[in-house]
């Protein structure tokens, strides 16, 4: 699943290709991606894009209105879920998109000849499409939690969305509206650098804990961000996957400590940790036992 730093990637990327263009065609190939009507999205033929940004990991192209006139203002947001991507094309396809036989949801396209396709792997399909005035109707985007990468996430605001719950940290590292962006990949990937268990309940951990917490988090993301900014989307998957510590690395050895990373399997994911650096070594059991193996 593309996360914060591909996110932001992409929204780097989009500001810097798409902005200032005009939006000439928009064709939705998978209706169930589509979760908004009004307005609707051919609305935003005419339109010119004025900027892209990032809300979690959500992506925000903002327009000057499109066919509704110039002050109606409205955004074209999307979530890529888990195997959902952006197609850049400098010059986009003719083609005509037949809906049910392709794994293209949505095809933008631009007054210069370029576009992009938002596609989807697989057959389960969870990307979603928004036409907005407003990225805070995007329900996701309204209940997100507040972004680790902004200047006002402090270690002291970390210690306070940690207190009192209950929770693994995994879990908690997760939860969209405890924390924006982050996800499976990143969250192994923090739990990793701030050597800490993903089972550790969030509001057992002391002062000490939660400073590595903070710090690996910060640096983490922080680190990604710069390895994606200015890749193309081409790129940004691979380029993800080679910075990647524990994450998606079973069987393979801990660039830290030279023990073998682990695994935990899920119904439709898994975690990635390193006993050494994590659990004093401890294999940690199926996650619906919730504790080390003995």
């Amino acid at each position: 699943m593309p996360e914060m730093p591909e996110v932001q990637g992409l929204v780097a990327f989009l500001a810097g290709r798409a902005t200032e263009l005009t939006i000439t065609k928009v064709a939705i190939a998978n209706i169930a991606a589509l979760k908004t009507y009004d307005p609707p999205i051919d609305a935003l033929k005419g339109a010119t894009v004025t900027g892209a940004s990032r809300h979690g990991k959500f992506v925000d192209l903002s327009t000057n209105g499109g066919t509704r006139g110039a002050d109606a203002g409205i955004h074209l947001a999307f979530h890529l879920a888990k195997a959902g991507w952006l197609r850049w094309y400098d010059a986009l396809p003719a083609t005509v998109i037949r809906p049910g036989k392709t794994p293209i949801a949505l095809r933008v396209g631009f007054d210069d000849g370029s576009g992009f396709d938002l596609t989807e792997a697989g057959t389960k399909k969870s990307l979603a499409v928004y036409a907005v005035h407003d990225p805070q109707d995007v329900p996701g985007i309204a209940r997100l939690g507040p972004d680790p990468l902004d200047a006002d996430f402090t270690r002291d605001a970390l210690a306070a969305l940690l207190a009192g719950r209950r929770t693994q940290i995994k879990g908690v590292l997760r939860d969209q509206s405890i924390i924006a962006g982050v996800g499976n990949a990143y969250s192994d990937e923090i739990l990793h650098a701030a050597k800490m268990s993903p089972y550790a309940l969030a509001a057992t951990l002391d002062a000490a804990e939660v400073d590595r917490l903070y710090d690996a988090m910060r640096t983490t993301l922080t680190d990604a961000v710069a390895t994606a900014s200015g890749k193309p989307p081409a790129e940004l998957k691979d380029a993800k996957r080679r910075g990647m510590a524990v994450h998606g690395r079973r069987g393979q050895v801990c660039p830290v400590c030279g023990d073998e990373v682990r695994s935990v399997f899920f119904a439709d994911n898994s975690l990635e940790y390193c006993p050494t650096c994590q659990t004093g070594g401890k294999l940690l059991a199926d996650r619906r036992l919730s504790r080390l193996l003995k």
